[in-house]
């Protein structure tokens, strides 16, 4: 479920080939409006029941939001909020209906703090955080999960998208790569967890949010988006 359908029809095929796994690609632009009820509607069309969503679009743009072009921070809230809401309430209620079924949003250590020069993205991450714990407690007892993964600095096209990649934070020792990320999402999502920080320094990042003065973390998370 991405734009880039070249690249999902190529893990497919290497999915199909290592198992007995069928997979299907159907790619939207979960930024444009519309899109979540049409994919929606294409999966209740197969007949096939989703008992997994994973909430995984999403970008981020850095620079200061006065000098960036507001369709595009409009559009980043569309994706990593909106359609975010759209296809969990999408497919929510037929896993409750089943009473079973597992939803994962992808959301971001950023989200624990105010973030200058990636003020949009910084505050979308924060509501997907909230969002997701909330409803993860409504969800008790239902035998539907909810499971915000909030990693750090992760290796994967999002620097580029976001024009970060000269940034402090991408030129640090903080980077993950994705492999490690997921493998502990996985782990965390297995075990039912409502929040998943993925590694011991990022742990440690998000619970200063908590402890730090605030204008010390605004003026660090200021600092890691400047560019060198």
């Amino acid at each position: 479920m991405a734009r880039s359908q070249d690249l999902l029809e190529n893990a497919a095929e290497t999915i199909e080939k290592e198992s007995d796994t069928r997979v299907a690609v159907l790619a939207k632009d979960l930024a444009v409006s519309g899109s979540p009820a049409e994919l929606h509607r294409a999966i209740v069309d197969t007949g096939v029941d989703i008992d997994v969503l994973v909430n995984n679009a999403g970008f981020g743009l850095n620079g200061a939001f006065h000098e960036l072009p507001l369709q595009d921070q409009l559009q980043m809230v569309e994706l990593n909020m909106t359609s975010l809401v759209h296809l969990t309430g999408l497919f929510l209620p037929g896993m409750v209906t089943r009473k079973r079924g597992r939803i994962v949003n992808v959301s971001s250590i950023a989200g624990f703090q105010p973030g200058p020069y990636m003020a949009i993205y910084y505050a979308t991450k924060a509501f997907v955080t909230s969002f997701s714990e909330a409803i993860a407690v409504e969800l008790r007892d239902t035998g539907v999960t909810v499971t915000a993964v909030c990693p750090g600095p992760t290796t994967t096209g999002f620097q580029k998208r976001a024009g970060n990649e000269d940034s402090n934070l991408n030129r640090s020792h903080m980077m993950m790569d994705a492999a490690t990320v997921a493998q502990i999402a996985y782990d965390g999502v297995k075990k039912n967890k409502s929040l998943v920080i993925t590694g011991a320094r990022n742990k440690l990042l998000a619970s200063s949010s908590r402890l730090l003065p605030r204008a010390l973390l605004l003026n660090i998370a200021r600092h890691l988006n400047q560019h060198r």
